[in-house]
Parts: structure tokens; C-alpha cells; sequence
């Protein structure tokens, strides 16, 4: 499946889950279904439970994901810190 129809399979409302972003036709956000894989939930343990979904939803929200992320820049929030242990040496 090519990435924009993937994408097409997430959208925003502000009405529905307060404007984040959910699988289209459902109530179930995109962080949600990844917090759920990050804790161990396997994609056909998600299917399963949540009749409907598909693969396909799934890997829309890994592409999200990694689309919100692309131009994303992070910066260690503890900084000092982690100077003054290597200093600690």
C-alpha cells in the first residue's frame, strides 16, 4: 500500500479524541495504538481485540508517526547534567 493511502487512513477532528489524530472511523488515537505496542501488545493481540481494525491501520500508524517525527529536532533536557557526570569520571 502506498504511503499517502496509508496516511488516508488517519485523521483529525477536533470533535472526536479532542482533535488528535485517530484511525479513521474509530475513536482509537494514533498514541494509543502505539503506547499499546510499546508495551508488548502484539499487532494480532490490537486485531483481535479491536474488531474492524486492520494491518493496514496498524503500519498507517507507525508512518504517522514517523512523518510527525521526520523534521523533529530533540535536545537532552538535562544538558549539565550529563556534563557534570562525565566530569565525575
Amino acid at each position: 500500500m502506498r504511503e499517502k493511502q496509508l496516511l488516508e487512513r488517519i485523521t483529525f477532528n477536533p470533535k472526536i479524541m479532542v482533535g488528535k489524530p485517530v484511525i479513521k472511523g474509530t475513536r482509537l488515537t494514533v498514541d494509543f495504538i502505539l503506547n499499546l505496542l510499546a508495551h508488548g501488545t502484539t499487532e494480532n493481540e490490537i486485531l483481535k481485540e479491536y474488531k474492524g481494525l486492520t494491518m493496514e491501520d496498524i503500519h498507517a500508524c507507525f508512518l504517522f508517526a514517523t512523518k510527525s517525527l521526520k523534521n523533529t529536532e530533540f535536545m537532552p533536557l538535562m544538558a549539565e547534567e550529563v556534563l557534570a557526570s562525565n566530569l565525575d569520571l
